[in-house]
């Protein structure tokens, strides 16, 4: 039986009301969904849609949520803690006028758990050179941060977090910016991290080419959780449901088979009332 990484359990998500203006904001409603270790799970969803809000509960970033978050069986405070949790956010544009190498970025990783006066240890730094290589970067780790290409400082943030030696690699956006030929090699490197590192994997994208050519499975979020199947289960019905505030803004409203889009998802995901269908 495959061991839970991450396990959602009936999740829901407001934010709070801006002064006068009524009830709180729904952002998530009755999640459940679980991530085995070792899976690349895609996390796919308009802009809006809730996707950014499930990564910062799953790193404790946000609390007050109902239900239930474990990372490998802890809290996600406790998970982030005790090192089990890299993290990858969307490109930081600040980080590339710092003047500093590709090397001494991926340094921070490890050194942000070690007190201010404390120096790199000898296995930090093998770390470090560790994720440079398995990232393939290890050929630019010297040049300047804000000389690189947008995947190759994709790159650089992915062994910053690798340098920590997770067990959960999140990923928010990751191919903002990126061509099309740097999104294969972006899905090409999540195999090799399943591959070599055996790490778990979420990532989060309105991208349907990044979570389809990189993931094992898909997770298809608007507020709730519309479906969870295998990449070639992301069927016209599926996309229609899950973007159709997208769609119904260009086209107007849009109306989708409720059979069609239930007929590709996964059998072991009990969908809950309000999901739209």
């Amino acid at each position: 039986m495959a061991t839970p990484a991450v396990e959602y359990r009936d999740v829901s998500y407001a934010y709070p009301a801006r002064g006068d203006s009524g009830s709180p904001r729904p952002v998530l409603e009755h999640v459940t969904l679980t991530v085995n270790e070792g899976e690349r799970l895609g996390v796919l969803g308009p802009n809006g849609g809730g996707k950014s809000t499930l990564l910062k509960l799953t790193l404790g970033l946000l609390r007050g949520a109902s239900g239930e978050i474990r990372v490998f069986g802890l809290s996600p405070d406790r998970a982030v803690r005790e090192g089990l949790v890299g993290y990858v956010p969307q490109r930081p544009d600040c980080e590339l006028a710092f003047p500093i190498s590709a090397r001494q970025v991926v340094e921070m990783g490890p050194a942000l758990a070690l007190p201010a006066w404390k120096r790199l240890s000898a296995d930090h730094r093998a770390a470090v050179e560790r994720g440079l290589h398995v990232v393939g970067a290890s050929s630019f780790a010297d040049r300047p941060i804000g000389h690189l290409s947008g995947g190759q400082f994709q790159r650089v943030m992915i062994a910053r977090a690798l340098a920590a030696s997770p067990r959960l690699l999140l990923l928010d956006e990751p191919t903002v910016g990126i061509d099309v030929s740097g999104q294969q090699q972006f899905a090409d490197l999540l195999k090799r991290l399943h591959d070599e590192l055996k790490l778990t994997v979420i990532v989060v994208s309105h991208d349907i080419r990044t979570v389809a050519a990189g993931c094992d499975r898909i997770a298809c979020l608007s507020r709730t959780l519309h479906s969870h199947v295998a990449p070639e289960g992301l069927t016209p019905a599926v996309l229609a449901e899950v973007f159709r505030h997208d769609v119904a803004g260009i086209f107007g409203e849009v109306h989708v088979d409720a059979h069609a889009a239930a007929a590709c998802k996964d059998p072991s995901h009990h969908h809950h009332p309000g999901g739209g269908h």
